[in-house]
């Protein structure tokens, strides 16, 4: 009894240090990810602010607002989805379990609206 529990024990003993290194490993390149990324953010060279004109601002104030209610309606739209279609597939999973994996696809979908909305966005500021 006591070699099952000393062997037990040293099992959990390796999967500590196992669990232990994996994070020191982890941390240490998270670290010099930083660095590096650090370090090439301060080395760039600042480019002179250039003046905009009255005329130049007031289309870009209108490309911002554009940008804006883009993502804003896409975000609402599926938060709207997610939450009906969530809702309905949680009560059909709770009735057929196996029917799990296609409810996941539908509230995938629905989130496809929010990237829908991300990418109209984005395309509207490299425009502005």
């Amino acid at each position: 009894m006591s070699k099952s529990k000393s062997k037990k024990n040293h099992e959990q003993v390796q999967l500590r240090k196992k669990i232990l290194l994996t994070l020191v490993v982890l941390f240490a390149l998270f670290v010099m990810f930083g660095v590096v990324s650090a370090t090439k953010a301060v080395a760039q060279e600042q480019a002179p602010p250039q003046e905009m004109s009255p005329a130049k601002a007031e289309v870009s104030k209108f490309g911002l607002i554009a940008a804006a209610v883009a993502f804003g309606f896409g975000a609402m739209g599926a938060g709207l989805a997610i939450g009906n279609v969530g809702a309905a597939a949680m009560g059909a999973v709770a009735e057929k379990p196996e029917i799990a994996g296609q409810a996941l696809i539908f509230i995938a979908l629905a989130e496809g609206l929010v990237i829908f909305g991300f990418i109209t966005a984005l395309m509207i500021l490299g425009k502005v």
